[in-house]
């Protein structure tokens, strides 16, 4: 699995966790890109994000991510 792959299925969560079909994220999207993306949101992706890929991040790496690429990187560390 590649990053591009990843962002495509991280893409499709944010989708679902904030009911919004027209978020488009790229590497760069940060929080505050996206309107529904708030503190209990992001809980919720990112529960879903590990459930999906079946990973468990630790608090630190979680507060390393500045963006989405960040998180896809991680993903696919944990995939590796």
């Amino acid at each position: 699995m590649d990053e591009n792959t990843i962002l495509k299925k991280v893409n499709s969560i944010f989708i679902e966790v904030l009911d919004d079909q027209s978020i488009l994220l790229n590497e760069y999207t940060k929080a505050e890109d996206v309107e529904a993306w708030d503190s209990l949101n992001h809980i919720q992706m990112i529960t879903a994000i590990e459930k999906h890929f079946k990973i468990r991040f630790e608090l630190n790496e979680l507060l390393n991510f500045t963006n989405v690429g960040d998180l896809c990187r991680g993903i696919l560390k944990k995939l590796n």
